[in-house]
């Protein structure tokens, strides 16, 4: 007879305590460890994976190669997300704040998918099939080939795999799901484990590609243990707010591809339309002859964006000046103007600092910080940077420029939406083949010097 264990999960982040503790040693998040009974498993049950090839362990020369099949979707900006297509057999798990866009964009490429004959099964726990048919309505989706099927039993979902034989599956979402034999409410951390250990097992036995949708919390991480995300083959996020009118999808865990890829959609009464060149969208609004306003070439996976910087300052009125930033990790804010006030003489103790990047977008890339420190500069001074200038590189604690990667790329980029000034740390100065339009610098300093950004405040 199967054995209960009682233990405890913290239902933020999915850390498993086996008593109950006040606060989670793996978020630090208080009262959020919730009780769930567990049922031990017998050895005939355990695993995920039980086939012929599997049975035994095999030298690896003697694996033989297979080459990996993928589901194009028709939309060139999430092929690329993906790393080429859907890889067949795959589990992907997509999340993002409600209303953003997840359900409609899988019913898209849902229908894409369904267009080149294969079958797709979208499985929704949340609404009901005529709700689904309104958003299909809407956003101009009908083929044969797509069933909808409103469930939220694992079990009865796998019997309606077995007799439909779905080459695409939709699972929406993985917190309404629920195992009939393991004691736990759809939702808690038990069971968002276990059905997903469900999906994975079919998924790779049938070969079928299939999608979750997950939950976010009011962090923005996806709801539930961790190991969720371990065990999926792709993440997906949706970043920006759901109100703005540009999507930005991010791959966060990719087997198949690059990670950190971007694809860029504009939510219109249709649909997510793709966006193909995000580097003209980030910049159309931008204003030259305005202060506090920088260009910086990053990369996104494999793809060169250029994104543009907005700094705004004012005077404090009390003894703590605020640090703002929106799409700028705090902390890396905070270190950028210390070597601003340190190495450059820039006085930001009396000022309130206020940092955006535009469109939604986060940037992660170490060389964006010249880019926020000559935007932060500019400000200071309330002198705009030079017309059709960008700036790239990582800035050091002692006001060094440092080298990045990839720098050939980021200037061609820059060069094709027609930027004639582009400085670049020394250190990239050799790499570099055509020098006609590019400038390199050593310090923070000699920067600001060849901006023109010194002077009386």
């Amino acid at each position: 007879m199967a054995k209960e264990k009682t233990v405890f999960y913290c239902k933020e982040c999915g850390t498993e305590s086996l008593r109950w503790i006040g606060k989670c040693p793996g978020c630090g998040a208080w009262n959020s460890m919730v009780e769930h009974k567990e049922v031990k498993k017998t050895k005939a049950n355990r695993g995920f994976i039980n086939t012929a090839e599997t049975a035994r362990p095999l030298k690896i020369d003697a694996i033989p190669s297979q080459d990996q099949q993928r589901l194009a979707t028709n939309m060139s900006e999430f092929d690329q997300l993906v790393g080429g297509g859907i890889v067949v057999g795959s589990l992907t798990l997509i999340g993002g704040e409600p209303g953003i866009g997840k359900s409609t964009l899988l019913l898209q490429l849902a229908e894409n998918i369904a267009k080149t004959g294969k079958k797709v099964l979208y499985v929704s726990g949340e609404e009901s099939m005529y709700q689904i048919k309104l958003r299909a309505e809407r956003l101009g989706v009908a083929d044969d080939n797509i069933l909808i099927y409103a469930e939220n039993s694992i079990e009865q979902i796998l019997a309606c795999i077995e007799s439909e034989n779905p080459e695409f599956l939709i699972i929406d979402s993985i917190q309404t799901v629920y195992v009939e034999s393991v004691d736990n409410t759809p939702g808690s951390v038990t069971q968002i484990r276990e059905s997903a250990a469900y999906l994975m097992k079919i998924a790779k036995q049938l070969h079928i590609a299939t999608f979750l949708v997950g939950h976010v919390t009011k962090e923005g991480s996806i709801a539930g243990p961790k190991i969720l995300e371990h065990m999926v083959d792709t993440v997906l996020y949706f970043e920006g707010e759901q109100n703005d009118m540009y999507r930005i999808l991010r791959t966060v865990k990719n087997r198949f591809g690059a990670a950190n890829e971007i694809a860029v959609f504009e939510m219109k009464e249709e649909g997510l339309v793709q966006i193909i060149n995000p580097s003209e969208i980030f910049l159309e609004e931008r204003q030259e002859e305005k202060s506090g306003i920088s260009v910086v070439a990053t990369v996104e996976g494999t793809r060169p964006v250029l994104i543009e910087i907005q700094s705004l300052l004012a005077p404090t009125f009390f003894g703590n000046p605020r640090r703002t930033s929106s799409g700028i990790e705090h902390n890396r804010t905070a270190l950028i103007l210390a070597v601003l006030e340190t190495r450059a003489g820039l006085a930001l103790q009396n000022q309130d600092v206020y940092l955006k990047v535009v469109a939604g977008m986060k940037i992660a890339d170490p060389a964006a910080d010249l880019g926020i420190a000559c935007s932060v500069a500019s400000a200071f001074y309330n002198k705009p940077l030079p017309a059709a200038t960008v700036v790239i590189g990582e800035l050091g604690l002692t006001g060094e420029v440092r080298r990045v990667s990839r720098i050939e790329e980021r200037i061609n980029e820059a060069r094709k939406l027609g930027f004639e000034q582009i400085f670049v740390p020394k250190g990239n100065w050799t790499h570099i083949k055509d020098k006609q339009y590019v400038k390199s610098v050593e310090t923070i300093g000699d920067l600001l010097k060849a901006l023109k950004l010194q002077g009386k405040q």
